[in-house]
């Protein structure tokens, strides 16, 4: 698959009333009841509300865009390509490593097609939603992936779609959260042990596994290293994911 190719995006703010338009919505109804009021006048209370309100849930999302990029981690590049013979992070790695992160924060991703003006290429959606009700649409227009590395087809039209939009989920998700993959720009060298997490990511991580009384051996197993301090920083968000989901069932379970 190449690179990306016409990456767009547009943001709205759909309204939603907070404490700091209260002032605004009792002018308004306080207008409302006036019969001199005019139409006018009226129209122009309603704008300056929805302009208030919209520029508030932006500074909301953008707060929250900040918070969760902080936090993202490095995803490790866990598959090869059969075809360029390259490294990549599936799907799944990614979504694993960034899901719990953004969904913490109030964002939603929600993605879709549309129609592309570029000729062979399919236009791939991805809405991002917050909790604050302020929105950003962004798309991608990308080619088809039914051609192998010497430009020979090695998949049907439907697999090829399939791939392309496996491709641009990936990609338009570490794009939205800024998110980096290790050992990137390597040229093909060996990419040698990943980086491991620092002392504060192995001091919440121990923390984590004695408050939901997780059996570390095991814990440890699923990254196959033998302590903490030895996770790759790529895959801090999957450690984390895993005690919070733990840590949530043992409250439940109370």
């Amino acid at each position: 698959m190449g690179e990306l190719a016409h990456v767009a995006e547009r943001e709205t703010a759909p309204a939603a009333p907070t404490s700091e338009t209260s002032a605004i919505i009792s002018m308004i109804e306080r207008a409302a009841r006036d019969p001199a009021v005019d139409l006018d006048r009226m129209e122009r209370l309603f704008a300056m509300r929805e302009r208030m309100v919209a520029r508030e849930a932006e500074t909301a999302f953008q707060a929250a865009m900040t918070a969760a990029q902080a936090e993202m981690p490095q995803v490790l590049r866990d598959a090869e390509n059969s075809h360029t013979k390259s490294a990549y992070a599936r799907l799944e790695t990614i979504a694993k490593a960034v899901t719990p992160i953004y969904t913490r924060h109030g964002f939603a991703l929600s993605f879709g097609t549309d129609a592309s003006p570029v000729e062979g290429h399919y236009r791939l959606t991805c809405e991002v939603t917050h909790a604050a009700g302020h929105r950003r649409t962004v798309h991608a227009d990308l080619p088809s992936d039914t051609a192998g590395a010497k430009g020979g087809a090695n998949k049907t039209a439907v697999q090829g779609f399939g791939s392309t939009m496996s491709y641009g989920r990936r990609y338009l998700t570490l794009l939205i959260f800024n998110v980096a993959l290790t050992n990137e720009d390597n040229d093909g060298n060996d990419y040698g042990d990943p980086p491991c997490i620092g002392a504060q990511q192995v001091e919440q991580i121990e923390a984590l596994v004695r408050e939901t009384g997780a059996n570390l051996a095991k814990f440890l197993g699923i990254f196959r290293v033998e302590t903490v301090a030895a996770i790759p920083v790529g895959r801090y968000g999957e450690a984390m994911s895993i005690l919070r989901e733990r840590q949530q069932a043992r409250g439940g379970a109370r």
